[in-house]
């Protein structure tokens, strides 16, 4: 499949839900939590491998606001897999630099200190950024990102006429949680269910979505090259005819 891909059009921006954790350890009589630890290697894998293919952003799915509500066995285990699973390893040996988006005033002080941890150390790190959405939710994102926008407003003095021009898209986007990268070109999602599951809402307007049965922890390289060439299949018109794009691609 590496074969069949045109290097010259990776995704800059990847991301995944990395679903089937908890159901790939069920299948084999084991915890849930164990299932987790076997998706960290997957991590570890998929980032190596993107970073080698040129991709520039990979934003994973983690944790969502929803998990809150799991049993506190599994939530207390996750939270010690974020804080073991930070090596620095992953990210020297990749020239990749770590970043976190969502609520994270939720998370334990132990796993917040460990995250700017890992921030700080990777910096510098410059060959693709790693994005872990952890207690994140889109529709929380963009709830914040509203609250924001409207506190600049009233503390500027703005009239109402002056904060409704100042409500452009580009200006929301700047609160985003994401204002630091481009929007996804690809989404992918693991583990068979074909929902979103309020994750990156606003980004993915025009993202190539793409939907595999394989669980998490069992998906490799080779499935990772499947959702590429798939993207690179497809014709991205954002809204324009496919005659338009043909005509613009000569």
């Amino acid at each position: 499949m590496m074969d069949n891909l045109d290097m010259n059009r990776i995704p800059e921006h990847i991301a995944i839900i990395m679903d089937g954790n908890g159901r790939w350890a069920t299948v084999r009589g084991k915890e849930r939590s164990y299932g987790h630890q076997a998706g960290v290697e997957t991590v570890r894998r998929i980032t190596s491998e993107c970073t080698r293919l040129g991709v520039k952003y990979l934003t994973l799915y983690t944790f969502s606001t929803e998990n809150w509500n799991r049993p506190a066995d599994e939530v207390a285990a996750l939270m010690g897999l974020v804080l073991t699973s930070l090596e620095d390893e992953i990210f020297m040996k990749n020239n990749v630099r770590f970043r976190v988006i969502g609520d994270l005033k939720r998370l334990p002080q132990q796993v917040q200190d460990k995250l700017q941890e890992t921030m700080d150390h990777t910096a510098k790190n410059d060959s693709m950024t790693m994005v872990v959405a952890l207690s994140y939710s889109s529709r929380w994102e963009i709830l914040n990102a509203t609250k924001k926008m409207v506190k600049e407003a009233l503390e500027s003095g703005s009239t109402y006429e002056q904060i409704e021009d100042k409500l452009t898209e580009e200006n929301f986007e700047k609160h985003l949680e994401t204002s630091f990268m481009p929007d996804p070109e690809l989404l992918i999602r693991t583990g068979g269910e074909l929902r979103i599951s309020n994750y990156l809402l606003w980004q993915i307007a025009y993202s190539e979505l793409y939907f595999c049965d394989t669980f998490w922890p069992d998906f490799n390289e080779e499935d990772l090259h499947k959702a590429i060439a798939s993207y690179q299949n497809r014709q991205r018109r954002f809204g324009k005819t496919e005659a338009q794009v043909e005509e613009e691609e000569k």
